[in-house]
């Protein structure tokens, strides 16, 4: 099932749907996302399964703004909070502490959680009506909706012949970026880049102050 993006009636019953632990795809300015419920583990359960990605593999949870990232994160680094000002919306994920007891599976069981405001307007309509739904949904959880080690999504397309009519597929048209999100982390004290993307460590380190570096420093 295709569900328009810019309508809005589709948009409410997409994150309906996610309420009720069901799995969606969803554009984002990098890639589509095989969303769901970022604190439900049994909705999260779905995602793996889906794609046949490994359990302990963390996943980034998408909110509709930094505000919401207080849901899912404790004792966020004031580096980390000037990148969210700097670069929220966009394609940055941020790998922060995880507040106990929230998103254990979102987080592949780690006591840090990958978090990301995406820019795409059908992803940003999509989390509002989020926060909306019954009962409300506070981040979703989306991987590239693609099976583990396949290509990532950039239309619904690509989606649909993944995964045929098995999870339904909020249209949003091409995706701008076509790569994933930079991430780095923010838990070392400096920030660390894990992936590049679009956001290079330049703008970064311009951004928060502090030089990136790599893991292997």
């Amino acid at each position: 099932m295709v569900l328009d993006g810019r309508d809005p009636q589709a948009v409410g019953q997409a994150a309906a749907l996610l309420a009720q632990g069901r799995l969606v795809a969803f554009p984002t300015e990098t890639v589509y996302g095989l969303g769901a419920d970022a604190a439900s583990d049994a909705a999260v359960a779905g995602i793996f399964a889906a794609k046949g990605r490994p359990a302990d593999h963390p996943l980034i949870v998408h909110v509709a703004d930094a505000s919401q990232a207080e849901h899912f994160a404790r004792d966020v680094p004031a580096f980390a909070r000037a990148l969210m000002a700097a670069f929220w919306p966009g394609p940055l994920t941020l790998i922060v502490p995880r507040r106990a007891g929230v998103a254990a599976a979102s987080a592949g069981g780690q006591d840090t959680i990958g978090l990301r405001c995406p820019s795409h307007p059908v992803a940003q309509a999509l989390l509002a009506a989020c926060l909306s739904a019954t009962p409300p949904v506070h981040g979703v959880s989306g991987p590239s909706a693609n099976r583990f080690g396949r290509v990532s999504p950039t239309t619904a397309a690509h989606v649909q012949a993944e995964f045929g009519d098995t999870v339904p597929v909020l249209d949003g048209g091409p995706c701008d970026v076509g790569i994933e999100s930079t991430i780095i982390d923010c838990t070392r004290g400096v920030p660390v880049l894990l992936r590049p993307g679009a956001i290079t460590p330049a703008q970064v380190a311009a951004a928060c102050g502090l030089p990136v570096r790599t893991q292997q420093e």
